[in-house]
């Protein structure tokens, strides 16, 4: 099958490569021509025979939003586009509608594997109609890691984006948990050795996951942390997350934890804290530190 590939970063350029593996045809379009196969996206489709299938893999917002509009202008009826980023399921249906209106199918799909994908596979969540997502089956097949499970047509358009946004909503709340139970095992003296406590972890307990033996990869490489600052920046989804489940009423304490925890660790002096520190002076007397 061929493949038009918009997008060669950290993640488009090893999905480039695990879809040749696979045994099909990409050609890659990037801003930055070192990366690329062709220099501009007109050139890409007419590499492309019809109908085609093209993948978009830049950042979420005008990014994409400006790649979709010049594809609608190039592609053609029964040609398919799949959003493969980060975007919001509110712009997929946009999308969607803008393309359908020329004829061109949409599919949204959700991407998770980080920079281990190339070796272990991504995982996969798409929304579009059945006979687009069947256009670019095999190279979803290719991607998806190997086994049974790792990839699912979650629903109609913005279905997958929507559910890689839940699954990136319970990282932000399962990294929160093994961040506070690492700070509590480094401040105690009786624990002696944190980093062989997360190693014991890995196996036979129920918190064991890729994400602990992340975390473990962390310590060996820098046992303490202390070449690390406490800063964490936040994609954007876990922002959605807790719209969505506002919008839902439904309740996420501990994504929506997490996700403020992410904005305290920008501060070096938390206003907040300030006022915290001068309410319990004002009604108990409790000392306060001087900045």
């Amino acid at each position: 099958m061929e493949l038009g590939l918009v997008g060669l970063g950290k993640m488009g350029g090893n999905m480039r490569e695990r879809i040749r593996r696979a045994g099909h045809t990409v050609i890659g379009y990037d801003r930055n021509p070192d990366l690329a196969d062709v220099h501009s996206l007109r050139e890409l489709v007419d590499s492309l025979q019809a109908p085609r299938v093209v993948w978009v893999m830049v950042p979420a917002g005008a990014a994409t939003q400006s790649t979709v509009d010049e594809l609608a202008e190039l592609l053609s009826i029964g040609d398919v586009v799949v959003d493969g980023g980060n975007s919001r399921w509110t712009d997929d249906e946009k999308h969607a509608a803008e393309l359908a209106a020329k004829g061109i199918g949409f599919v949204d799909c959700g991407v998770s594997g980080g920079v281990w994908g190339l070796e272990n596979g991504y995982a996969l969540m798409y929304g579009g109609q059945k006979d687009h997502v069947a256009r670019v089956q095999p190279i979803f097949d290719a991607l998806k890691p190997e086994g049974e499970f790792g990839a699912v047509h979650a629903g109609k358009v913005g279905a997958g984006h929507f559910a890689k946004m839940v699954h990136n909503g319970i990282e932000y709340a399962m990294m929160q948990a093994y961040a506070e139970g690492w700070e509590l095992l480094e401040k105690v003296d009786s624990v002696t050795d944190v980093r062989e406590v997360f190693r014991s972890w890995q196996e036979g307990t129920v918190i064991r996951s890729w994400l602990l033996d992340l975390a473990v990869n962390a310590l060996d490489q820098d046992e303490h942390l202390e070449q690390l600052r406490g800063f964490a920046q936040d994609s954007g989804e876990g922002r959605w997350t807790v719209e969505a489940a506002i919008d839902h009423a439904v309740p996420l304490p501990a994504i929506t934890a997490s996700l403020f925890a992410r904005f305290a660790s920008r501060q070096e002096d938390s206003p907040q804290m300030k006022m915290i520190a001068a309410l319990r002076n004002q009604f108990g007397g409790h000392a306060v530190e001087k900045a």
